[in-house]
């Protein structure tokens, strides 16, 4: 039987990112999204995910999810039968990258999280296309659900984070190193790197999709989930 697969959203965003992934791999197998809006930390919002997840399931999370889904690698490898790291980054912020985020917060603050959320998805870190103002209205209106307070503690676990490459080492387990080909913010080259760093990773470039591939070509990317999800486990 094949384990529950649990999803972690992007950065202000919420179930409705894997809504068509949710549909068609809930047909055969047990699935669900953990949120990850609770914490100001990445190691909390990693603890709160445990809490809600099943003993022993896939992980798949998509850019700040997939930062979670590697600190809970680095914490519960044991609970985790596979992991899928879509449009991510392993890397740790450097000071001037974290500082660059103040203003955001400044301005998430002051009531203007719809123009912040604009300069956070960029029109040009999705695929070209007709498409891509329907994405980008869907990522607007999750962002004006979740509201500021759950942005300005996204952006604080963001500045924190750690460093994930000497997690990715130790990863034992079929990963899945997932990302659109015009994915603007965490470019192709960025998962290569990734994807050298495990034992037991398996590439997949999306064609004519970019940072948010489970919503440019959601018949694509679910069906390199369903492989990924088939593949048999890994001795340790």
């Amino acid at each position: 039987m094949i384990e529950p697969l649990v999803f972690l959203p992007g950065m202000m965003c919420d179930t409705r990112l894997f809504a068509p992934q949710l549909r068609d791999l809930g047909v055969d197998m047990g699935v669900m999204v953990a949120p990850i809006t609770q914490g100001e930390r990445i190691e909390e919002i990693a603890s709160n995910v445990l809490m809600v997840a099943p003993n022993r399931f896939a992980l798949a999370g998509l850019s700040m999810g997939g930062i979670v889904a590697m600190e809970i690698l680095r914490r519960a490898p044991e609970r985790v039968t596979r992991v899928a790291l879509m449009d991510t980054n392993p890397l740790a912020e450097t000071p001037k990258s974290a500082a660059s985020y103040e203003p955001l917060i400044v301005g998430a603050r002051a009531g203007r999280l719809n123009e912040v959320m604009r300069m956070m998805m960029q029109p040009d870190f999705l695929a070209p296309g007709p498409g891509r103002a329907e994405v980008l209205a869907l990522v607007a209106l999750m962002g004006e659900n979740l509201g500021a307070d759950v942005f300005v503690r996204q952006v604080r676990a963001l500045q924190r984070r750690r460093d994930y490459q000497a997690t990715l080492r130790k990863c034992k387990v079929p990963a899945l190193i997932l990302c659109g080909e015009h994915d603007g913010l965490t470019p192709v080259k960025r998962h290569k790197f990734m994807a050298e760093l495990l034992a037991y990773a398996h590439l997949e470039i999306i064609s004519d999709a970019g940072h948010l591939p489970t919503l440019e070509q959601p018949e694509a990317v679910t069906r390199v989930l369903r492989d990924w999800m088939t593949q048999p486990f890994v001795l340790r």
